[in-house]
């Protein structure tokens, strides 16, 4: 049955990743590809802590988790309002 586990998780985190790597058009949907490979990986850490040790961790993981979502956010929302959308072609690493 862990075995099962495992298979699913892998499959999720490499399903995030090559939708990660895909889709490169919006900010917003590499942003959403990012989150889905941390939640991913909450659950895998959840179910391996829950059979080996303590869950105290989680706190620590779903904190980190939650920041980076909202440095995302935050980045996303400065782009959108310096250059008026959110596509990649649009950013110019030389402007600021």
């Amino acid at each position: 049955m862990l075995m099962f586990y495992n298979f699913v998780f892998y499959f999720l985190i490499l399903s995030g990743l090559w939708s990660f790597v895909s889709k490169r058009k919006h900010l917003l949907s590499t942003l959403l590809s990012l989150e889905f490979i941390v939640l991913s990986l909450f659950f895998y850490v959840f179910f391996v802590l829950l059979f080996y040790f303590e869950l105290y961790f989680l706190m620590y993981f779903l904190t980190f988790g939650v920041c980076e979502g909202a440095l995302g956010l935050g980045i996303l929302v400065s782009m959108i309002r310096s250059h008026g959308n959110d596509y990649f072609n649009s950013f110019n690493m030389l402007q600021c």
